[in-house]
C-alpha cells in the first residue's frame, strides 16, 4: 500500500503574496479545511509544508503555506503534485478505498480465475468504475457496485469480480 495519497496538484500561481490554486485530486474538497501540512514532490525532492490558510474558488482551492510569501518562492512548482501521510489521511466508510490502493491491484473471477489489474478508476455520476486490463478481453469496465466486486483485500492486493452478463 502507498504511504503517500495524492490531494492535489499545483495548477497556477494566486496573486503575488505566494498563494497557489490546487487542483484537488480528493473526492472531499473539504478535507482541505483541516489539512495542516503536505508534502510538495518536485521530483528531485520531498517539501514538507505546513498550510497557513485555505480557501475556495470555483473548482481550484487556495492555498497558502507558511513562510512561501512571494510568487517568485512558489512559481516554479506549478504542476507539481501535494501528498498527505496515510495516517494524516480522512478516515474511509466501510467498502471505501484510496485510489492508490486499487491501482495494479490483481483480478479474480469468482472462481478463483486470474482475469487481469486495475489500471484505473472512473468517476462517474452513479458509482465509479473499475477499469480492468485483462490479457484475454482486452480493457474491461467494471461498474464498482455490490453485484460486481465481491470483495477487495487491500494486504493481499486482490478484487474478486462477478461479471455480469454484457460487461465482456
Amino acid at each position: 500500500m502507498e504511504n503517500r495519497l495524492q490531494v492535489g496538484v499545483i495548477s497556477s500561481t494566486h496573486g503575488i503574496r505566494g498563494e497557489v490554486k490546487v487542483f484537488p485530486t480528493t473526492d472531499d474538497v473539504n478535507r482541505f479545511r483541516t489539512l495542516k501540512k503536505v508534502t510538495l514532490d518536485t521530483g528531485k525532492e520531498q517539501l514538507n509544508l505546513e498550510v497557513q490558510g485555505v480557501k475556495f474558488f470555483k473548482q481550484f482551492v487556495i492555498v497558502k503555506f507558511k513562510g512561501i510569501d512571494d510568487i517568485n518562492d512558489i512559481e516554479k512548482y506549478k504542476g507539481m503534485s501535494l501528498y498527505v501521510e496515510r495516517e494524516d489521511a480522512i478516515a474511509l466508510d466501510e467498502d471505501e478505498y484510496f485510489i492508490a490502493d486499487l491501482i495494479d491491484m490483481k483480478v479474480y473471477t469468482e472462481d478463483g480465475a486470474e482475469f487481469g489489474t486495475v489500471t484505473d478508476v472512473l468517476e462517474t455520476g452513479a458509482n465509479e468504475v473499475y477499469v480492468i486490463q485483462s490479457a484475454e478481453h482486452g480493457e474491461v469496465l467494471v461498474p464498482a457496485i455490490k453485484q460486481c466486486i465481491l470483495n477487495i483485500d487491500t494486504e493481499e492486493r486482490k478484487m474478486k469480480i462477478h461479471l455480469l452478463d454484457g460487461l465482456i
